[in-house]
């Protein structure tokens, strides 16, 4: 799904647009690095993610996976696993219950519902489920299912083909954006650079595998998920279930981290629900690691054309990117890889273009940053080249072209501070010092070099809704049907209501993760922020409003008389408008004094531009990351060991869950410019890398130094706290700077990630 998509995604149903709460200046509470509030509960064991989920009399399912890439069944026996101790279920293409393909309204991860017919796509893919009484006994009768099949031709192969197609030729690219004539412009330039860049597939790995309790009582459902968005959930699984909304609840109040992988239902869900249903009891089935390298999606692998023209003073003549990603046999997902390229520099003569190349894989989906990451790899990597190629520095290359105008639709950028993100990142980072010459930095035996990226992604903002109340005993509960992935949600709901009521963050109740909440967002696309916060806020002031009228009209206030536009309410406290706070009445004693339990607030806020004009500008996220390698030739060892990240995010509603998600962001970076790759076997489509002691990822010794700096400047379109989402501009540019220090390093110039030792042995560099 490219990011447009994700916005228009999000716009259509999230929740109800609304008013929007009157700016105002915050309180101290925002910007506070306050710690988060859920630490306690994590730290402690009590927070409860899916698979905590234990209910008397349940059972435990373990798909079987097919062993080929493609193919059909030519048998299936469960005979034998069905004569098992504790196996009281085997549910194969033969005699699964419906399971129903999705309609509109909501959206899952793969189309092909499980289990739907004997064809085979890709290797793991569900050819059927055991369900047994302990999770062994599962384990053992999937062990005991017997299938052979009719193995066909596949295709794994990660080579996406060299010659790119003319356009509109058969399987040629699809144009996505483009303005003047960047083949003549390229053509006729000075200087030119055209290279073909690649990056990986790399797989979701979050410390929480994806997992599904599935409770069914007779006429409703309630699953507990992991999921990035319940309400998004429950509309796909109503779907898939045929049951009514209404008789589905979905629960995530704790999500061990997802990445984009849990955005969207995957087929185990469905069929924990469908055993839970035909058993009449509980089915919790958990995907293990393995199988998160074939059945839970990925991103996908790229092949990135990158042409530049210019003049020998920097001006950007031409930018072209011809990009292809592999998908699935059943589902088009384009990774967006042009999501930031028609904005980010100017140049009058731009043309992006796209084609998909379908391999036996299970379906690709949004990992951290879809598209825009892999996308800049190879932009940012042309811009370090074209610096090179022109002798010029590259952070002041980048300064000569930055535009305050959107030039793919000419509009004018909402909030766009990406000159500053790179002259405070030079500074910090010490960037004057840097040599250009290639090896020519040294720290003892170490070769250092030192890269630069700038990074962009979209600032999304949909429909929300939020309820509030105040209660009689002093504490304040907000709930709404988003989730926490991890990143901080529960902290900065209870910041922002701090901040409306002068309530202490002690006494505020969060409540997230159900789906019988009213509508919330998904957490993806850095957007939850954005989107949650303005309902939030005005759940607050409408519970607010309804206090001061029960101040105003009840017998026994001290109030009782008064108008309710004559009060107002501070720190907690009902009080004169021309009054300190000080002489107010805590609002839990106005409620006791008028026998009420609480008063309530309903909050609603509409998508990006229902109450701006934003419409009317570009709304995206600008950041420049610097890094610093170290590389010792005498042992070839290359370690990324210092990092500058600024970012221009609009509004850090909190400092410290802010800077939590770009360092682990920088971390991701890491582990995608120098370790992240999953490899599938030609002679079988499997995922031979399936574990982590084959798929490597960043340890804290593999972790550099890392300064986060945030501009904090607010996005006047982006509604009263003008927050924007961090959770992928941290990702950005890190693999490229990366690439472009290892150049300076070493003068190896590495074009498909992730950067093997076994490409810098040819270094020449002088120790």
């Amino acid at each position: 799904m490219m990011f447009s998509e994700f916005l228009d995604f999000i716009q259509s149903g999230q929740g109800q647009p609304g008013a929007q709460a009157p700016v105002g200046d915050p309180s101290e509470i925002i910007g506070t690095a306050l710690p988060r509030i859920d630490g306690p509960l994590k730290t402690t064991g009590s927070a409860k993610y899916a698979s905590d989920y234990n209910f008397k009399n349940m059972v435990y399912a373990v798909p079987v996976c097919a062993k080929v890439a493609g193919g059909t069944i030519r048998s299936l026996d469960a005979s034998a696993a069905k004569k098992m101790p504790g196996v009281v279920l085997v549910l194969h293409h033969g005699n699964v219950p419906p399971i129903y393909r999705n309609g509109s309204g909501g959206r899952n991860s793969e189309g092909r519902p499980p289990l739907t017919d004997e064809v085979i796509s890709y290797w793991g893919q569900y050819v059927a489920v055991v369900y047994a009484e302990t999770y062994q006994q599962a384990l053992a009768g999937a062990d005991a299912v017997k299938v052979s099949y009719n193995a066909d031709k596949f295709d794994v192969s990660p080579k996406l083909d060299d010659a790119m197609p003319a356009i509109g030729a058969e399987g040629g690219p699809r144009v996505l954006s483009h303005r003047g004539d960047a083949d003549a412009a390229f053509a006729s330039a000075p200087v030119k650079v055209d290279v073909v860049y690649r990056t990986p597939v790399e797989t979701h790995n979050p410390m929480e595998m994806h997992a599904t309790v599935a409770v069914w009582d007779g006429k409703r459902f309630t699953l507990y998920e992991s999921s990035q968005g319940v309400v998004n959930h429950l509309t796909v699984m109503a779907q898939v279930l045929g049951v009514p909304k209404e008789n589905i609840d979905v629960i995530s109040h704790f999500i061990g981290s997802g990445f984009g992988g849990k955005l969207f239902p995957w087929p185990h869900s469905a069929l924990a629900a469908v055993g839970a249903r035909q058993l009449n009891r509980p089915v919790k089935l958990t995907v293990d690691r393995s199988m998160m390298f074939s059945n839970v999606g990925h991103r996908p692998r790229t092949e990135q054309r990158i042409r530049l023209g210019a003049t020998p003073d920097g001006k950007l003549l031409a930018l072209a990117q011809d990009y292809r990603n592999h998908t699935s046999l059943h589902d088009d997902i384009r990774e967006n890889c042009g999501e930031a390229t028609p904005f980010l520099y100017s140049t009058a003569n731009l043309q992006v273009s796209s084609a998909l190349v379908r391999r036996n894989v299970g379906t690709p989906t949004p990992m951290r940053g879809p598209g825009a990451v892999p996308g800049l790899f190879a932009l940012e990597s042309g811009m370090d080249e074209l610096a090179i190629a022109l002798k010029m520095d590259p952070v002041a290359l980048r300064l000569g072209l930055d535009t305050l105008t959107d030039e793919s639709n000419g509009k004018p950028f909402s909030s766009r501070h990406l000159k500053e993100c790179l002259q405070v990142g030079s500074e910090k980072f010490g960037w004057a010092k840097r040599t250009p010459e290639v090896g020519s930095m040294k720290k003892g035996d170490l070769v250092l070099g030192w890269g630069v990226a700038c990074a962009s992604w979209g600032a999304g903002r949909g429909p929300s809704q939020a309820s509030l109340s105040l209660q009689q005993d002093g504490r304040v509960r907000v709930s709404s049907a988003t989730q926490d992935i991890g990143t901080g949600t529960y902290t900065i709901v209870a910041q922002v209501v701090s901040d409306k009521t002068g309530i202490p963050v002690k006494r505020i109740d969060v409540k997230l993760g159900n789906s019988e909440f009213v509508p919330g967002p998904m957490s993806g696309g850095s957007t939850a922020t954005a989107t949650v916060v303005p309902s939030i806020a005005d759940a607050a002031n409408a519970a607010i409003k309804t206090m001061l009228q029960i101040a105003s009209s009840s017998k026994s206030s001290l109030f009782a008389g008064k108008k309710a536009t004559d009060l107002a309410f501070t720190d907690g406290r009902v009080h004169l408008k021309d009054k300190p706070s000080s002489s107010g009445v805590p609002f839990g004693q106005i409620l006791k004094a008028a026998n009420m339990a609480s008063a309530d607030g309903e909050g609603k806020s509409g998508g990006l531009g229902s109450d701006t004009k934003a419409h009317d500008y570009s709304t995206h996220s600008f950041g420049a990351q610097f890094v610093e390698v170290e590389w010792d030739p005498g042992i070839a060892r290359l370690r990324v060991s210092r990092v500058v990240s600024v970012i221009d995010g609009g509004r850090i509603i909190n400092p410290k869950t802010a800077t939590n998600q770009v360092a682990g962001a920088v971390v991701m970076g890491v582990g995608m410019g120098l370790f992240e790759e999953t490899i599938y076997d030609p002679r079988n489509g499997h995922a031979i890398n399936d574990n982590f002691a084959d798929y490597i990822v960043p340890t804290s010794a593999d972790s550099p130094k890392v300064d986060v700096h945030f501009l904090d400047i607010p996005d006047p379109q982006m509604g009263e706290y003008g927050a924007r989402g961090i959770g992928e501009i941290g990702l950005a540019g890190v693999a490229p700077a990366i690439t472009a220090a290892v150049y300076h390093a070493t003068g190896v110039r590495v074009r498909e990630l992730p950067v093997r030792i076994e490409d810098l042995l040819t270094a020449k560099v002088a120790v």
